[in-house]
Formats: C-alpha cells, sequence, structure tokens
C-alpha cells in the first residue's frame, strides 16, 4: 500500500477543484489533486465527438437520474472535468438571486458586490470573451427568430482565447488553472478514486483510494492531509461524504435545469463545430432557449427520439442543428451512496408546473425556430409530432406529458447547500462541512439552487472567494 501526505488534499479536478488548488497553491501552500479520471491532452480528441465522449464522460455519457420521466445527465470524468466537455459559455451569477439566497440561506459576506470582485480575478486569470466577428450559421439562427419576434436575446461570451485568425481554444481547466497549480508546486494525481475519507473525532485525517497505473495496474493508496477539501460536483461530492459516514443535509436538494430539445431541418447547411453561443432571455428566469452540440450522432438521436420516420431527414443532416429550451425547476432530487453499488443513486421529481413550463418553453423554442426559416421541427417527445408550419405547434402542449418526454441536463447543484441556515445547508458560508473543522466542499453542490444559466462562472467565483476565507482562516 502505497502513502502519501499533503497539507491541503482537493478532490476532483473541475471548475471548483482546479481554482481551489491554483489559489492555494500560488497562496504558498502544498496542495495535492486527485482525479478519479485519466489526463486526456485537451487537443487529443475532437470536441463533442463519440471518441471524446468515450473517453472523458463519465458512463461514457450514459448517465440519468430517476425519476418520472427520468433526466438524462452528463458530467465529466477527467482531468479538468466537465470543463474539458462543455461550451465554454460563461456567465456571472445574477444579482437577484445572490440576494434572495443570502437571505434565505443567511449565506455571509455573499453579496452581489463581493461576488462581483471575485468573478473579475477570475476572469483576470482566464479569457472570457465573445466570438470575434460574425456568429456561426447555428448561432445566428437565435438571434434572428429572436429579432423577427421581437424577443430578448444575448450572445454570452464564452471561457475562449482567440488567436489574430480569430480561431478560438476553449480555456479548459487542464489548459489554464491545472497548470498553474502544478508551477505553484501542486502535484495531480489522474485516475486515482477516492473511496472514502477517514476521520478521528471533528477532524479528517485523509483518505483512502484506489489508483489505476497506466499499465492496468492498481494499487492501494492513503493519503494524509491537514485539509481535505472535495470537488467532486453535485453527485459525486455528497457521494464521497455519505461513504464515510457524513450525511446530515448531504445530497439532499439536488436541482438542475431540465431540458427538453428539438432538432431543426432548415433549407441550408449549418454549421456543425461548434455550440451556439446566443440564447434567448424573454422568458428569464424560468426558461432559457439556446443550442446544442450538433454533430452527426447527436443529430441522429434528436430525430429518433420522436419515434417518427426520420431517415429522410438525416439524409440532410448537415442541414439540421438542435436547440433547447431549458428551465428553473421548482421540482428537487436526491444523491445517495447505496451499498453495493460503485456509483451513487440519483433521482429527481418534476412537478407538474415543471412539465407545462417545459410544454411552454417547447412551443416557444418551436415558434422561434420557424420564425428563423427552419422547415421542419422533431421535438424531443415520443410520438410528437413533426411540425412545418406555426399552426401546427399546438399539439405539442399535450404531449409533453411524463410518459413521453425525453429530458437531459448538464447542470447539477444544490447538494451541500452553503450557509449559515442549518437546517438547510451541509456546509457553512464558506463550504465547510458542520461538525468538521477541517474538511470543505468547494463546488457547484454549494449553490442553493438552480441559477438559470450555466454555473460554471458562478462555481469559481464561489471556489476563489472560499479559498480566500481558508486562507485566512488557517
Amino acid at each position: 500500500m502505497a502513502h502519501l501526505a499533503t497539507e491541503v488534499l482537493v478532490i476532483g479536478s473541475g471548475a471548483g477543484g482546479a481554482v481551489t488548488a491554483a489559489t492555494l497553491a500560488e497562496a504558498g501552500r502544498t496542495v495535492t489533486v486527485v482525479e478519479e479520471g485519466p489526463w486526456i491532452d485537451a487537443d487529443a480528441l475532437e470536441p463533442f465527438s463519440l471518441d471524446e465522449m468515450v473517453a472523458k464522460y463519465r458512463h461514457h455519457g450514459l448517465a440519468a437520474a430517476l425519476g418520472n420521466p427520468a433526466v438524462a445527465y452528463a458530467e465529466g470524468r477527467c482531468v479538468g472535468g466537465s470543463t474539458e466537455i462543455n461550451s465554454g459559455l460563461y456567465h456571472r451569477l445574477p444579482d437577484d438571486l445572490v440576494a434572495e439566497w443570502q437571505t434565505r440561506y443567511g449565506i455571509d459576506e455573499f453579496t452581489p458586490e463581493a461576488l462581483a470582485s471575485y468573478a473579475d480575478r477570475v476572469e483576470g486569470r482566464l479569457s472570457v470573451a465573445k466570438v470575434p466577428g460574425a456568429p456561426p450559421a447555428s448561432s445566428a439562427a437565435l438571434e434572428r427568430g429572436a429579432t423577427k419576434l421581437g424577443w430578448r436575446n444575448v450572445e454570452f461570451a464564452r471561457v475562449f482565447s482567440y488567436d489574430d485568425q480569430q480561431r478560438g481554444t476553449k480555456q479548459t481547466m487542464s489548459r489554464t488553472m491545472l497548470p498553474r497549480a502544478i508551477a505553484a508546486g501542486a502535484t495531480i494525481v489522474p485516475d486515482c478514486r477516492v473511496q472514502r475519507l477517514t476521520r478521528q473525532g471533528d477532524r479528517v485525517t485523509g483518505a483512502r483510494c484506489r489508483r489505476t497505473h497506466p499499465g492496468g495496474g492498481v494499487e492501494r493508496l492513503t493519503i494524509s492531509a491537514d485539509h481535505v477539501i472535495v470537488c467532486g460536483g453535485a453527485v459525486h461530492s455528497p457521494a464521497l461524504l455519505q461513504r464515510s459516514g457524513i450525511w446530515r443535509n448531504i445530497g439532499n436538494g439536488l436541482k438542475m435545469h431540465p431540458t427538453i430539445k428539438i432538432a431543426a431541418r432548415f433549407p441550408h447547411p449549418v454549421d456543425h463545430g461548434d455550440v451556439p453561443m446566443h440564447r434567448v432571455t424573454e422568458f428569464s428566469p424560468f426558461i432559457a432557449i439556446g443550442g446544442s452540440a450538433s454533430r452527426k450522432g447527436h443529430v441522429a438521436m434528436a430525430l429518433a427520439e420522436t419515434g417518427a420516420p426520420y431517415q429522410d431527414a438525416l439524409a440532410e443532416w448537415e442541414h439540421i442543428s438542435t436547440y433547447y429550451a431549458a428551465i428553473r425547476s421548482e421540482g428537487s432530487g436526491r444523491v445517495v451512496a447505496a451499498p453495493g453499488l460503485r456509483s451513487p443513486l440519483v433521482t429527481y421529481s418534476l412537478t407538474d408546473a415543471d412539465l407545462s413550463r417545459l410544454a411552454r418553453g417547447l412551443v416557444n423554442l418551436g415558434e422561434l425556430l420557424l420564425a428563423a426559416g427552419a422547415t421542419e421541427l422533431h421535438p424531443s417527445v415520443v410520438g410528437g409530432r413533426v411540425v412545418h408550419r406555426i399552426d401546427e405547434l399546438g399539439s405539442w402542449w399535450d404531449q409533453v406529458t411524463r410518459a413521453r418526454a425525453n429530458l437531459m441536463t448538464v447542470h447539477l447543484t444544490s447538494t451541500v447547500r452553503m450557509g449559515e441556515n442549518r437546517e438547510r445547508t451541509g456546509a457553512d458560508s464558506f463550504g465547510r462541512v458542520w461538525g468538521y473543522r477541517n474538511l470543505r466542499v468547494n463546488d457547484g453542490s454549494l449553490i442553493p439552487d438552480a441559477p438559470g444559466v450555466n454555473p460554471q462562472a458562478a462555481i469559481m467565483a464561489i471556489a476563489t472567494r472560499n479559498c480566500d476565507q481558508f486562507l485566512a482562516d488557517s
């Protein structure tokens, strides 16, 4: 059995873990980061390809929150976490939600002004920019349809840098924060699954792990640490805490943005190399409309979801792009580390109001795409009508049911909520788990509710804030 010792053990290397590692290492702390997944060069695989899904996604992209209906979700499982597989869209946490959550959960030093200062710091360390020049056709369709309907829309910035030829490079954690951490002396240990934390009284003493070597051999590894910071995301942070016997307000209150899609066929080819960066905000914060990855495989899956014949449409897949309507859900879910299962059990319960909102979002999205020039719409609803005209959209209202809706999400939060209200939270205002002096969480599971936007910017700003408090306190 191998053994390591470190001052700070960071578990997970996504947006929260990478920011934590870089901030603490650059402050002079001895930091070790363990990541369950492999280290794969950010340029090694084509973005949004099947090869990337197999190599970088947890369960090869086949994960779901059980419920009626189930909600499929995607997580990164590699060095850099989900920042390696997402679209890089960047949106600061809305000020009204910051104020609401501060009051509801009693979060100290959590104001729009404070978070803005931390967002400034994050953006100073990364490149956050809009696309130079004209947007790609798939994104321009959203802007065009919204403008024709008089709906508010915006181009989101992305965590991208651009060269003189306007070629963009996504600023994943493996390209940015993790190299900074390594340069400051941090150690990254990939292919290392933390099985459980070790505890003594009100302190965590380290972790027991299983590390897989490149040749396929597996060894047991124990790590002792003065401080442990769990950054495994909204599913795997609570699961690890539960496996370690820590349950109080851990794993409850899972939130997400349930999403319903349309595969839209246009009379002309559209781009397929990127994810549209325009968003329709007319119905915010409860409904957001945007675009998804649309490689041939994505298009085929989207077309197949109605169950209607789609061979004709697939033959012209270059003319098809997929779009979504996502909601802020009233429902919630749970993460439970069930004995005997390697992966936690994830459940989610949508309310009837959620289903109604999804139906409204689907109809709104269909109206927008027709206004943008789409000629054929395939909804992600089993048996859903394939629509060609605006007067056919009304049939979708009754078709979005628990038995027929195909839903997915990429945004999971709120399973270890932060704040001083101990009845509602699993950690204090800065991520310290209740009852433990040296155990913290610093990732999306701290966010008290679904933010209505991509949470990556909020995760990084909150993680930076919490690191400042850690450094001041320890």
